[in-house]
């Protein structure tokens, strides 16, 4: 019955787990470019309730008595599907079909890898830059911030094509390249990346090294889409029906650690 009260209490404490990861997943709903986490379980150690597998003549027994010792989560796996486009008509709102990520430079030194392509024009010491709402830089193919000369272009005039290329027109009105484009990676693995703060994700060993679009002829190229952004991929009937699950097993484990300590009060009542 000891056994029982730490499996139920092994499983409340997964459930509880699973039900704050729902729960973030729901408070991030309308948050642009937002991937969704799933819960892993995994059963816990097994103990042999019987050291001798043999019966009285020594011949071994058909099966083994072996009895769990509950659950735990064993990860939370982000999951990158298409997210829905979003119009919003803002120039500078940009959204990714396909597999690829946008670059952005942390503040720290580091790449950061996001979905979320809300971008604003921040101005800069040497030009107006393509940044964040945060005001982390935007990098192109080669790794460097995007940036425009304000007194050589007129930003309001400034296009994209749909692999991410910035267009402007000439005076006779035809549309000519800059030579700058919005820089995309991928990941063999993009469920091994690591969340850091907001939509941003850095590569780690279970992710892989990025590879980047444009450079690598195995990877299937993503479209860069101006004027809209990718919703969240978060489903809210999924997962208020996984939110009921979560309640209902919670529920159950609790009502196992009732029933143990029930038979406990009663093993403890009994007299000679």
């Amino acid at each position: 019955m000891l056994r029982s009260l730490w499996t139920g209490a092994s499983g409340m404490i997964s459930q509880q787990v699973s039900l704050d990861n729902l729960a973030n997943n729901l408070a991030n709903v309308n948050t642009a470019g937002y991937k969704k986490q799933t819960t892993e379980f995994s059963t816990l150690l097994y103990q042999k309730l019987q050291r001798k597998q043999t019966d009285n003549n020594g011949d071994p027994k058909p099966t083994v008595a072996q009895v769990g010792l509950g659950v735990r989560v064993s990860g939370l796996t982000s999951r990158f599907v298409q997210g829905s486009m979003l119009e919003t008509g803002n120039a500078y709102d940009f959204a990714i079909e396909g597999d690829g990520f946008f670059r952005i430079g942390m503040p720290n030194g580091e790449i950061g890898y996001t979905r979320s392509g809300s971008f604003k024009l921040s101005m800069d010491t040497d030009g107006v830059a393509l940044a964040t709402a945060e005001g982390f830089n935007v990098l192109d193919t080669q790794g460097e911030p995007i940036k425009f000369n304000p007194e050589e272009l007129d930003l309001n005039q400034l296009q994209t094509d749909e692999y991410g290329n910035f267009l402007y027109p000439d005076e006779n009105g035809s549309i000519r390249m800059l030579g700058i484009q919005i820089g995309l990676a991928q990941f063999n693995n993009p469920e091994g990346l690591k969340k850091i703060s907001g939509t941003y994700f850095t590569e780690s060993e279970n992710s892989g090294a990025p590879r980047f679009e444009g450079e690598d002829g195995m990877l299937v190229v993503s479209k860069v889409h101006s004027n809209y952004l990718e919703g969240s991929n978060v489903q809210t009937a999924d997962e208020i029906v996984n939110l009921i699950v979560t309640q209902r097993a919670y529920e159950m484990n609790s009502k196992v650690i009732q029933a143990s300590d029930e038979m406990l009060q009663q093993a403890n009542n009994l007299r000679s």
